[in-house]
């Protein structure tokens, strides 16, 4: 059996309400059409600055998928927009079955700074975003999906956070602090029917990735996977899918590292 690029397997989604963070890049893009494909509605959602963005993506994935997708803006540090669009997946599509915490600060990191250099001002901003913008969105969805009677959150955490990554440490305490708080969530939200899991994913090959590493790096990472290849959006799909279906509800707690074999847990 070839490993296919974004293949998902017994995972019907059908009739599954999903709120996405994070959908307008191309990680983004990639979890709403599959969960679209595999017949989830999404409320799809990113910064307002992305709406025009953000509205092509649902009407391609509703045109494509079995469910539907809508956009919406949405700072997830911003209690009262993550109240607005977990009220617009009950308004929309009856309630909320699943939370895919994708919005996180990567691409805008910028240039390599070491610890010395970082200032507390972005410190704080990744820290703000990544952590606490993840627990935020976390504690906005949970009511609605005790009134479903359970529910799935996957959180999106990253392989630097065992790895380590020089230049980064703000972005890799980030990703660090994710896993431990899907583990926190998971015991106390597994006595209502509420998964909680991380897809921790290796260094996607991707305009983001682009933006701040250089072509050789990426060359390079091919070597260190045990299938050694690029890492495209699409691998990461089948993860988050299986996470957000019926198949998965006796998993929670758990981080899944989909990075092609470079980094075993």
């Amino acid at each position: 059996m070839r490993m296919e690029r974004g293949a998902v397997m017994g995972a019907d989604l059908t009739g599954k309400v999903v709120l996405l963070t994070g959908a307008t890049g191309d990680i983004g893009v990639a979890y709403t059409m599959a969960l679209t494909g595999q017949g989830a509605n999404v409320v799809a959602t990113d910064l307002d600055g992305f709406s025009e963005t953000g509205r092509e993506i649902a009407e391609k994935a509703t045109a494509q998928g079995a469910g539907q997708a809508v956009f919406a803006g949405c700072d997830i540090t911003s209690d009262e927009d993550l109240q607005r669009v977990v009220d617009l997946a009950g308004d929309r599509f009856g309630g909320l079955d699943c939370l895919v915490n994708n919005a996180a600060i990567y691409r805008t990191l910028g240039p390599k700074r070491t610890l010395t250099e970082l200032t507390n001002d972005e410190w704080d901003l990744v820290l703000r975003v990544n952590v606490r913008g993840c627990w935020q969105s976390i504690r906005a969805v949970a009511p609605a999906m005790r009134e479903r009677g359970g529910g799935r959150i996957v959180n999106i955490a990253s392989v630097v956070s065992r790895t380590g990554a020089a230049g980064f440490a703000h972005y890799v305490a980030s990703k660090a602090a994710v896993e431990g708080l899907t583990r926190a969530a998971a015991r106390e939200l597994g006595p209502e029917g509420i998964a909680v899991n991380a897809v921790s994913p290796g260094l996607v090959d991707d305009a983001a990735s682009r933006d701040i590493n250089d072509a050789n790096y990426l060359e390079r990472m091919k070597t260190t996977r045990s299938v050694p290849r690029s890492m495209e959006p699409e691998d990461l799909v089948g993860a988050v899918v299986w996470l957000c279906g019926d198949g998965s509800g006796f998993v929670t707690g758990q981080t899944i590292v989909v990075d092609g074999g470079g980094v075993f847990v």
